[in-house]
């Protein structure tokens, strides 16, 4: 059976949905298994986010060094530290940026988001040839979710951008670097990495919601690139999501690991 045929089948007899969008960068080979479902981003969105604000500071509108000032109105709950710290501590643009990537801070994402205005971000998303991702909510406004409106995307919108991030394509080489290597830096962890070597490098997000569980990212081997997104909702629980994903991550690692 190949890769494709053991991914399908995980995903068929899995309750719930899972969606799956591979891409072998020294291939070029591509596995997609209910790429274009739509989900709940959760905070995969972020790194459209830290796209958008990196075009900003590229055409000048923004300093990566410009200081923003925590205050109590700004602070939102969930992950991250910004809403535990007290107030009056400075961070610049680009420590917000780490912050939202590698910790997933909500706060640091909904000050972003007021930065670069949500219009921009999807008209970046369209920009970039994300067909299915847009984003209408801040992190946790569970009040704008009530009333129809939520931040969606696809695994197949979600490698495609990894891809033009790690050709350097995202606003330009320099820019798309800086992101390649904050999503490098990622703690948020027990996902894609779950069941691989902890010496594999990966670039990554994840995100989650109650019954939901994603992770897009790069992994990075000696001898072998490639892209791997996988969301998932409606399994029985979060953990069922995140050992999912972490299977169907393993099964690609075992078969790319040889090339």
């Amino acid at each position: 059976m190949s890769l494709y045929d053991d991914i399908k089948g995980f995903v068929n007899s899995t309750d719930g949905n899972i969606g799956v969008s591979i891409k072998n960068l020294k291939t070029g080979e591509r596995i997609d298994v209910n790429e274009e479902m739509m989900f709940p981003s959760a905070s995969t969105i972020k790194i459209l986010i830290m796209a958008q604000i990196y075009k900003m500071a590229k055409e000048g509108y923004i300093r990566l060094t410009d200081n923003i000032v925590l205050s109590d109105f700004m602070k939102t709950a969930g992950s991250g530290i910004l809403y535990q710290l007290n107030s009056k501590h400075k961070f610049t643009i680009e420590e917000l940026i780490t912050l939202m990537i590698i910790i997933s801070d909500n706060t640091a994402a909904n000050v972003l988001i007021d930065i670069a205005d949500m219009k921009n971000i999807n008209r970046m998303a369209e920009d970039l040839g994300m067909l299915h991702t847009k984003i209408q909510r801040k992190m946790m406004d569970f009040e704008a979710v009530k009333s129809g409106k939520d931040n969606y995307t696809c695994p197949k919108d979600m490698t495609h951008l990894l891809e033009l991030i790690y050709a350097g394509k995202v606003v330009d080489e320099e820019y798309s670097s800086m992101m390649l290597d904050i999503l490098k830096k990622q703690q948020d962890l027990g996902r894609l990495d779950l069941y691989l070597p902890d010496d594999v490098l990966i670039a990554h997000k994840p995100g989650e919601l109650k019954l939901l569980e994603h992770d897009v990212g790069i992994v990075f081997l000696e001898n072998c690139q490639y892209i791997i997104s996988v969301m998932t909702n409606n399994l029985s629980t979060n953990l069922d999501g995140r050992k999912a994903i972490g299977k169907i991550s393993k099964m690609v690692y075992d078969e790319y690991v040889k090339l």
